[in-house]
Parts: structure tokens; sequence; C-alpha cells
């Protein structure tokens, strides 16, 4: 079944009709955004919600970031440029993809069927630009299609034109050539983890007056710098206060990359006191018109697990706070775009 899971690429829940055209692309530099994370979270009490993942997607420059930090506090009928983007997808238990018997969650659970061909670059989105030389190799942007061509297409598509127009070809040379091209090309994505789901209450931890889970990674035997490194930006009175009480919720289990929660008045935990959302930033869903609400969020420790260095220009996050529709509304689209508030 589809898992919880931070990056390398996602594992689409719904795989024949995903996000296209610009909803796939930072706003900023229209460069296609790369996988964050997604979550496995569905709603029981719905027929329509028997399976339903969230995906986080988001543009590595910071100074994408930096401009969405400020575009999101646009209120309607503004709309806000976003660098951070967030679908959710959900199927009801019948459909055309997964068998109607609960998720035996043991790796075995997949998608029935063809899905959409991704990008030979990315791995991510719809590859619907296909090269014009070799006609195998698809894209879902022409950036990456340049990327992939001076990273070693160039050839790899020559010696499959040779392969396929010489008449002493040798089968076993196209498989292999074939086989390159089904690869992901680019080394740019981010490891690849599980997050592992473990209840709070385990920890004997809160999160703003209702129950939760956290989300660890598998490898938890490493220590964690990030939170050090943050707490030089904070001089505020009040966000050394906000840092102080959010780091003593999360050092009991400071594996965590994730925290969950869609009880009802279910809240974040803002590591800084200033560039807090009110109700009023966050925005109503774009397709039933009726209220979002906070979700999860995922924590800046992600940044250590996925190798980001603390330099002056490195990507970087104290929250992303993650809101959905409450009604999880079945709208025509099949991936829904939620909302996500980034504070830096």
């Amino acid at each position: 079944m589809v898992p919880c899971k931070a990056g390398g690429f996602p594992a689409w829940l719904d795989p024949s009709n995903l996000p296209s055209g610009k909803s796939s692309l930072c706003d900023f530099c229209q460069t296609p955004l790369q996988f964050l994370l997604q979550v496995y979270a569905p709603i029981s009490e719905k027929e329509s919600t028997f399976h339903r993942t969230l995906f986080v997607f988001m543009c590595p420059s910071m100074k994408c970031i930096l401009h969405d930090k400020h575009e999101q506090w646009k209120c309607p009928p503004e709309k806000a440029s976003r660098s951070v983007k967030v679908f959710r997808c959900q199927l009801a238990r019948s459909n055309p993809f997964y068998s109607s018997v609960p998720p035996r969650g043991d790796g075995t659970d997949n998608p029935s069927g063809i899905g959409a061909q991704l990008g030979a670059w990315c791995g991510t989105w719809n590859g619907d630009k296909v090269c014009s030389s070799c006609r195998k190799a698809c894209y879902c942007s022409e950036k990456h299609q340049a990327l992939h061509w001076r990273s070693g297409h160039k050839l790899v598509c020559q010696q499959m034109k040779t392969y396929s127009e010489s008449s002493n070809s040798s089968t076993v040379n196209n498989r292999k050539t074939s086989n390159e091209l089904e690869k992901v090309a680019s080394n740019t994505l981010w490891p690849e983890y599980e997050i592992i789901n473990e209840d709070e209450c385990e920890f004997d931890m809160e999160m703003s007056g209702a129950n939760g889970y956290s989300g660890s990674l598998v490898s938890n035997d490493q220590s964690d710098e990030t939170f050090k490194a943050l707490l030089k930006h904070f001089e505020a009175d009040d966000d050394k206060k906000s840092w102080t009480s959010f780091q003593e919720c999360i050092s009991k289990a400071p594996e965590q990359v994730l925290r969950y929660c869609r009880s009802p008045g279910a809240k974040p935990v803002w590591p800084i006191s200033s560039g807090q959302p009110s109700q009023v930033d966050t925005p109503k869903c774009r397709y039933c018109g009726g209220p979002s609400v906070f979700e999860f969020q995922i924590l800046p420790q992600l940044l250590y697990y996925f190798g980001v260095k603390d330099d002056v220009d490195s990507l970087d996050w104290s929250a992303i706070a993650v809101h959905t529709c409450e009604a999880s509304c079945e709208a025509s689209l099949n991936y829904k775009e939620e909302f996500a508030w980034i504070q830096v």
C-alpha cells in the first residue's frame, strides 16, 4: 500500500491522474517541485476516504522559500504564489487501482494496471514530453530534459539510435540501454526514508491538548544538531520562550520529523512566536468553500536526515504546517491542492 515516506520520489495513490500543468511548478522560478514527503491518512468515517494520502512538494531554492514566506500572507481573492505545495488524493474502498480488502501493509499492496509515464529525470511528475531523438525518454518539463541531456542522456540516446539503425545490433545491448533509460537520472533527489508512526502517549507528550502521533525516520541512531543551529537565530524574548516550549515538547522523541493530529482544535507546536498564522490567514477549501483544519506539521529535523548543510543559502525552515479541507471534500480533481504555512 502507499507508504508514509520522506525523500526519493512519491508513491502516487492514484498512479494515472497526476497533478499537471503549473500545479507541479514552483510559482517563482517555474522549476518542477521536488518531493518532500507523503502521509497515508485515511478517514474511516467516510466511504470516499478509505484510502487517503497527502503529498508535500517544495522548491529546494531558499530564495523561493523566502518569497513564499511573504506571499502566504495574501488573502483571497488575491492569489498567492507558492514554492511549497500539498496535494490530497483519496479513493473509495471500491476503486480501479486497489483491492477492496484492507491493506496488509507488507509491501504487497501495489496498484493494479499501468500508471502514468513519469519523467526520466525526476521520476516524480507526468512525463508528457518525449525526447525527439530516441523517442523513449519522457520528461515533465524542458528544464529536466536539458538537465538529463547534459548529464549523459546525449550519449545514451546516440547509442540507442545507433543500435536501432544497425542491422547487427545486439538485443542484449538494446535491453541494457533501455534499462538505463528506465532509471531516475537525477542525483539531486533527497534520500529516501520510511516514516514510522508512533503514538505520542508512549512519550508522555501533549499536542495542544489533543492526542496525535509523531513520525520518526528509520535511522534513529543519529544525533541531530539542527535545533542547536536554529537557536542562534532566535533573539526576541517571545521567540526564546516559544523555542524553549517547542524544544521541551520535541526532546522526548528527538528523531521525529513529523507531528500528526487531525483532532478538533489541534494546532501546531510553533518554535517561533512571530510569523504564526491566524484563523483568517488560513484560507477556506478552494473546492467546496468549507473550513480548513490543521492536520500535521513538518519539523526541521528532516533537513538533517536529508544531509542539508547549515550554510547561509541552504534550505531551511522552522516549521511547515499543513491545513486540509475539514470535510475532505470530493471535488472532481484527483489531486486537490491544500494549504501549507511555512515558518522560516
